[in-house]
């Protein structure tokens, strides 16, 4: 039998163009900055970050550039800037390297 592809999560969204995007939910003032698993359809991340004046949003790119080994220009929030539910698009990662580090930052 020929190996099954692994499914994507529903986290992880792939428009046509193949950007990639991941949907979050933030939980600011925590106590600390991780990825902390799923909510729901989502990937749950906490941040240290008060939700105020956009240190929370700074934060969610800067924490998701140092993690992955981006610039934060290859990060863009592109929904939810006053949410807690958010859209992130990644460019410079295809998904297999995606997932695997966000499966490393899981961990």
């Amino acid at each position: 039998m020929p190996p099954t592809a692994t499914p994507t999560p529903s986290w992880l969204v792939i428009s046509k163009t193949g950007t990639l995007q991941l949907l979050l939910h933030v939980q600011p003032s925590a106590k600390r900055t991780a990825v902390v698993g799923e909510h729901g359809e989502r990937l749950k991340v906490v941040l240290s970050a008060p939700p105020v004046d956009g240190k929370a949003n700074a934060a969610l790119v800067k924490f998701f550039a140092k993690s992955l080994g981006l610039s934060k220009s290859q990060l863009q929030i592109t929904a939810g800037e006053g949410s807690r539910e958010k859209r992130l698009e990644v460019v410079g990662l295809s998904e297999t390297e995606l997932l695997a580090a966000i499966k490393d930052l899981a961990a």
